[in-house]
């Protein structure tokens, strides 16, 4: 029998799928959220993960696609001026390791950003991990981000989530999300 934590989470409907993260909340209960995302945050800290699916950047290749990715993050996140970004490394996925073996080519990168929330003046610092599955033949680039601060401003309206860092979720936990995403429905990319 399987425990609850190595069940797959339907995503968009059950086009796709993947063992989240123990504490997993779905923040489409909280707010609205675009359709082409799935936005997960962690019951007790300030840590969060969003599945996107996105067009497809057929002028970059394999490890810049994901440092396109990287940069455009930070540019929604106003993150663009020096020392705000940097990349700290891009490792490619096996795709024998992974079960949505359509892709191309899948990558890992991790690199930090400072960013502010709800356009705050704070601004936190956040080790970003992305994983990045392209899928040329469906015009669509995956997108798995998992946000994990690590320092916190005092001013920032996440500082009270900062003390109560309970069983936070773990480079582990995103690896093994990555390794588990699946593809049930193409139809999903149109």
């Amino acid at each position: 029998m399987q425990s609850r934590a190595d069940q797959s989470h339907p995503l968009f409907g059950g086009a796709l799928s993947a063992v989240l993260p123990h504490s997993a909340k779905d923040t489409s209960e909280l707010r609205e959220i675009p359709d082409n995302q799935e936005v997960f945050v962690h019951e007790h800290t300030d840590q969060s993960l969003i599945v996107e699916l996105v067009e497809y950047q057929s002028q970059v290749e394999n490890e810049d696609a994901a440092r396109y990715h990287f940069e455009d993050i930070a540019g929604s996140n106003k993150a663009l001026e020096p020392d705000a970004f940097e990349v700290t490394s891009v490792v490619p996925l096996s795709k024998s390791e992974l079960s949505l073996s359509d892709c191309s080519s899948a990558w890992m990168l991790t690199g930090t950003q400072c960013v502010s929330k709800f356009n705050e003046e704070a601004r936190n610092s956040v080790t970003l991990h992305l994983g990045l599955f392209r899928l040329p033949q469906f015009s669509t680039d995956v997108l798995i981000t998992f946000n994990d601060p690590q320092r916190i401003s005092p001013d920032s309206s996440s500082a009270a989530s900062a003390e109560t860092h309970r069983q936070p979720w773990t480079v582990q936990d995103f690896q093994r999300l990555l390794g588990t995403l699946t593809l049930h429905n193409p139809g999903l990319f149109g």
